[in-house]
């Protein structure tokens, strides 16, 4: 007897439909497991033969059962299946109905004593179920919520094997989640850090409100303790309220990463991630045997900050093509998948290896040749595609010692949150979020210099040996400016301070 579960995959950050095909019939007793089935999903025919005995079903073990994850040429990673193919088993012996599989997509792992552990990518699971017209979707319990944030799709926690069982026999029916019941309302945490608590760094506060209000990429040089960490910590904080769209998209990258927390169905705060230099590439963009998202994919929308810039080394290359395309694609011999990674980039670097070199405070013990050595991990197309370099100084003692509070991070972000209300007003109908995302057409299009302007920009890009995409950033950067100034026509002093920012890069 043959019964066809459905079930998905991951590929990448979304989910396919897998049909989970049982085939129950007479021959040598065995069970087998077909359809490019990694280590985990083989194991779990001997998961789901121990669940269905232990919650005292029957398992056809005098039977040849032969379990087929179709389509066969795409590799399945995880325990997802169990679920789906011990209710496959089940109504291919004949103890559940077939129609009652219909209009349904099942995912979970099994125990052995047959409840239901969590799985990762259950958002995913549940907006294909919801793209693909389904009815309804068994998860497990604990994941009940992480897939309510999906509408229109009734969703039925399961947290045990008999308990869905009885569920598909009609007799002790499970309640479908009541979204009413799930907290989708704003109970993170708020951002630790406040601009109000950083001391002084005035002109480093405004580059980064800069940054901030056009998504652009940053660099901060300084020695050690002059606050550059406390600055990239606070720069969420001043970043505009995540949309719907972009609080799903999030979501549903942190659940295929498997780092989405229990009592957060849905991500509401812009992510800051922070990997220490001694990162992989393939932990920085991701990659593996089944390419996982990346630091930064988790960052997406949000910030990703690499602190002692220069001790990444090599592995900083890999970040040319994500920050100029916005996503990342890696390929294996399994197939091509492709990652979103639109981030905002905060980088902190220290002068030389000691950190003291241009410090009016400590000498500089490093050598010239240690200071071109150092500089020289950062390559020259990495830095060209940072749009704003700055100098982040030592705090002297009276702006330290202090005790009024400077401008809040609230504050901030109300500016900030002007200039992109005018960018999305300006990207209406296009996938383009804030200025950043601008490509050199859409450049041409928004941003036209006055006669001053252009005769700036021609003595720029001549006596600081501008390079086309310099060129471009700096365009987009003015346009920035201007609109937290809430001006449409670029201005000199626009164009001057953009340029300003360039100016260490040279």
């Amino acid at each position: 007897m043959l019964a066809i579960v459905k079930s998905c995959a991951l590929v990448g950050v979304d989910a396919v439909e897998i049909d989970v095909e049982v085939d129950v019939q007479r021959g040598m007793p065995a069970i087998s497991l077909v359809g490019l089935p990694s280590g985990a999903v083989k194991e779990s025919k001997d998961r789901v033969r121990s669940a269905i005995r232990n919650c005292g079903l029957r398992f056809p073990s005098e039977r040849r059962v032969t379990v087929n994850l179709a389509p066969a040429d795409l590799r399945k990673e995880g325990p997802a299946y169990d679920l789906p193919i011990a209710v496959g088993v089940l109504a291919a012996s004949g103890q559940i109905p077939l129609d009652v599989l219909e209009g349904a997509l099942i995912l979970g792992e099994l125990s052995l004593d047959g409840s239901v552990r969590h799985v990762r990518g259950v958002s995913a699971a549940a907006y294909l179920a919801h793209s693909l017209g389904y009815e309804r979707i068994f998860v497990p319990e604990g994941d009940a919520p992480e897939a309510s944030i999906i509408p229109d799709i009734e969703i039925v926690p399961v947290g045990h094997l008999i308990a869905l069982v009885e569920h598909l026999l009609d007799l002790d029916c499970i309640p479908a989640l009541d979204r009413d019941s799930v907290t989708l309302e704003d109970n993170q945490p708020g951002y630790p850090t406040d601009f109000a608590d950083v001391k002084g760094q005035e002109h480093v506060k405004r580059a980064l409100e800069v940054a901030a209000a056009g998504g652009h990429n940053v660099l901060m040089v300084g020695p050690p303790g002059a606050g550059k960490t406390l600055l990239a910590r606070a720069v969420p904080g001043i970043l505009p309220a995540l949309s719907l769209d972009e609080m799903l998209e999030i979501t549903r990258i942190h659940s295929v990463a498997d780092i989405l927390p229990e009592d957060v169905p849905l991500v509401r705060h812009r992510p800051f991630r922070s990997p220490h230099h001694t990162i992989s590439q393939a932990g920085l963009i991701g990659g593996g045997s089944v390419p996982g998202p990346g630091e930064v994919s988790i960052a997406h929308r949000g910030v990703l900050f690499l602190d002692e810039l220069p001790e990444f080394g090599r592995t900083l290359e890999v970040l040319r093509q994500p920050m100029e395309d916005k996503f990342v694609t890696i390929s294996r011999a399994s197939g091509t998948m492709r990652f979103p990674s639109n981030f905002m980039l905060i980088a902190a670097s220290n002068p030389c290896p000691c950190g003291y070199y241009g410090d009016g405070m400590t000498a500089c013990t490093c050598s010239s040749t240690m200071i071109t050595r150092y500089r020289q991990k950062l390559s020259g197309p990495l830095l060209d595609r940072i749009d704003i370099h700055v100098e982040v100084p030592r705090v002297d003692y009276d702006k330290l010692a202090d005790t009024r509070r400077g401008e809040p991070s609230e504050t901030i972000r109300e500016r900030v949150q002007a200039a992109r209300d005018r960018q999305m007003a300006r990207f209406s109908g296009s996938s383009l979020l804030c200025n950043a995302d601008m490509g050199p057409r859409r450049v041409q299009e928004v941003v036209t210099l006055d006669e001053a302007g252009s005769a700036l920009m021609r003595s720029a890009m001549q006596q600081m040996n501008l390079s086309a995409r310099a060129y471009h950033r700096v365009l987009k950067l003015s346009r920035t400016i201007a609109d937290l100034e809430g001006i449409g026509q670029i201005q000199t002093h626009h164009l001057a301070e953009a340029l300003q920012y360039r100016s260490r890069a040279q």
